[in-house]
C-alpha cells in the first residue's frame, strides 16, 4: 500500500509540475511567436542578427535550461508511468501530453531551432549572405517556434485534464 501511496504522490508531483513547466514554455515561445520575432525582424539585420546571437548565448546560462530539460524529462518519467499504469485516469491524456511536449517542443528544438541558431552564430550579418540568411531565419526559426508554442501550451493544458480526473 505505502509503495502505492509513493507512487501515486510522485506521480502527482510530476504531473504539477509537468503542467506548470509547460505553461511555463508556452509563454515563453509564445511572446518569441508574438513580439520578439518581429521586433527583431524590424531593426538592421546586423542588430537583428547580433541581438538574436546574444539571445542564444545568454539563454543556455539562464533558468530557461534547466526548466526545458527538467519538464522534458517529467513529461517523459509520466509518460513511463502513464503507460505502465494505463488504466488509471488520466494516463491517455498523460501520454498525449508527454507525446506533444517531447515531440512538438524538445524534438522541433533540438533538429530544427538549434541547427538554425548554430547557422545564424557562423554568418557575419555584414554581408549580403548574412542578411539573405536572417531573412530566412525570421520566417523559419518563428513558424517552427509556434510549433513549439503550440505543442507546450496543449500539453499543459492534456496534463491538467489528467489533474482533473485523477
Amino acid at each position: 500500500m505505502a509503495r502505492m501511496t509513493m507512487i501515486a504522490l510522485a506521480t502527482s508531483v510530476l504531473l504539477w509540475g509537468s503542467a506548470i513547466g509547460c505553461g511555463l514554455m508556452a509563454g515563453v515561445y509564445f511572446a518569441f511567436s508574438t513580439f520578439v520575432m518581429t521586433s527583431l525582424g524590424r531593426i538592421a539585420p546586423a542588430a537583428g542578427v547580433a541581438a538574436m546571437n546574444a539571445i542564444n548565448v545568454e539563454i543556455v546560462r539562464s533558468p530557461f535550461m534547466p526548466l526545458f530539460l527538467g519538464t522534458t524529462l517529467s513529461a517523459l518519467a509520466l509518460a513511463v508511468i502513464a503507460l505502465v499504469g494505463r488504466a488509471q485516469p488520466g494516463a491517455v491524456a498523460i501520454v498525449a501530453g508527454a507525446a506533444l511536449y517531447v515531440g512538438g517542443m524538445f524534438a522541433v528544438t533540438m533538429a530544427v531551432n538549434v541547427p538554425l541558431n548554430d547557422a545564424l552564430a557562423s554568418v557575419d550579418p555584414a554581408t549580403t549572405q548574412g542578411a539573405a540568411l536572417w531573412s530566412r531565419y525570421l520566417h523559419d526559426w518563428t513558424r517552427w517556434n509556434h510549433v513549439r508554442t503550440v505543442a507546450s501550451a496543449a500539453a499543459c493544458v492534456l496534463f491538467i485534464v489528467a489533474i482533473a480526473v485523477r
